[in-house]
């Protein structure tokens, strides 16, 4: 990528997204879109940015950068006020759309490892997304968003499994079993400094001068990303675990303040980048899937959704907007089959089939559940009439 094509990357992004923001949408779509159209595969509209080392370091910063700040907003604190509503809720959340997931996975590639990473990548909501959503459509102080959230939250803990699942699993049942112990005890690592190292990490990034305040920060990110990455599981997990340490200290704001230019540059590019691998041929064998999996997941959501809020004490309307708020998927869709296409143990095929398949899986889901979380307490009104009175009464 010359300097002449980042310039044009950066510019048609920002025109993509400008657009999604006036329909309300999320940018995520957009740039996928946009790598897809500017890419070098199917349909080869405009095919100007070949995929080289410069893009996909490009990208690897950015996945660092993603995780980084989705782990910033998981903190103890979080997971223990609303430990009810991420059992249940999460619960039922797994059981249904992981089992939704899975029976997609094995209509399209069998019973085989990329199988088990698709239902993963069907299983988990956008916690982007779905935020972001939440704050434009004004539901932060709706009763049913403390759901929401804590349902995102679980997600999130099985998710950083997943992540190390499909960076070293799907070889022999022996070396998988090596991987997912290695990652629950990074995870689990991880969470012991959160609690118990919150404070000395306070002293510490306090005590420094702010131009090696950021360099801290951003080598105790690189520093994780590449532990992680040095024990066979992804980067992916190492910038997430890496947010999660430092949630608990008392500069988690200011480190969202002084890197989230960052972020949002280099996870559009993470996505873009993403679309230019996108070949919308290579689904063709499987569209039908692909458009069975989109409605499945509309009534998965919606439905694991209701049924927890139900059980959570919520009333229909409020169950019925929960649900609805989970249907978008994004970035960790996204990030489970960028990590897994770089495993060995998929084939180039396979790992062709599932990078397209994800990625116009989120172009459709993402669209869709924001559209539909947009309108959803206009269509709960309509599906959920209070009783009638009756006369007399």
């Amino acid at each position: 990528m010359t300097l002449a094509q980042l310039a044009l990357t950066v510019g048609v992004l920002g025109v993509f997204g400008l657009i999604a923001s006036r329909f309300g949408l999320s940018p995520i779509p957009a740039y996928l879109l946009a790598g897809l159209l500017l890419g070098p595969n199917e349909p080869k509209v405009l095919s100007l940015i070949q995929p080289s080392d410069v893009t996909d370091f490009v990208a690897e910063v950015g996945l660092v950068f993603l995780l980084f700040f989705l782990g910033l907003e998981f903190t103890l604190g979080r997971l223990a006020r609303t430990r009810r509503h991420a059992l249940v809720g999460g619960t039922i959340d797994f059981a249904t759309n992981a089992g939704i997931g899975l029976l997609v996975g094995l209509a399209a590639f069998g019973l085989s490892y990329p199988a088990l990473i698709l239902a993963s990548a069907i299983y988990v909501s956008s916690s982007a997304v779905t935020v972001k959503g939440l704050i434009d459509f004004r539901r932060l102080a709706d009763d049913e968003t403390d759901l929401v959230l804590a349902i995102l939250v679980a997600e999130d803990i099985v998710i950083a499994l997943a992540l190390g699942f499909a960076a070293g699993g799907g070889s022999t049942a022996p070396e998988t079993l090596v991987t997912l112990a290695k990652a629950i005890g990074f995870i689990a690592f991880s969470l012991a400094a959160s609690k118990w190292l919150s404070a000395a990490l306070d002293r510490f990034l306090d005590r420094l001068p702010r131009e090696f305040f950021l360099l801290a920060v951003f080598g105790f990110l690189v520093g994780m990303a590449a532990v992680a990455a040095e024990l066979g599981l992804s980067e992916a997990i190492g910038a997430l675990m890496a947010g999660v340490v430092l949630s608990e200290t008392s500069v988690r704001e200011e480190i969202e303040e002084r890197f989230f230019s960052f972020r949002d540059v280099f996870a559009a590019l993470f996505f873009f980048t993403f679309g230019l691998a996108i070949d919308v041929s290579t689904v063709s064998n499987v569209a039908w899937i692909l458009a069975l999996a989109v409605v499945l997941t509309v009534v998965g959501k919606i439905a694991g959704g209701y049924a927890a809020g139900i059980l959570g004490g919520f009333n229909p309307r409020q169950s019925f907007n929960a649900g609805v708020a989970l249907v978008a998927h994004g970035e960790f869709t996204i990030i489970l089959a960028q990590v897994a296409a770089e495993n060995s143990a998929i084939s180039g095929d396979d790992s062709a089939e599932l990078v397209a398949f994800t990625g116009l899986y989120v172009l459709l889901t993402a669209t869709i559940g924001v559209v539909l979380m947009k309108e959803s307490k206009v269509i709960g009104r309509r599906l959920f009439r209070p009783p009638k009175l009756i006369e007399g009464s």
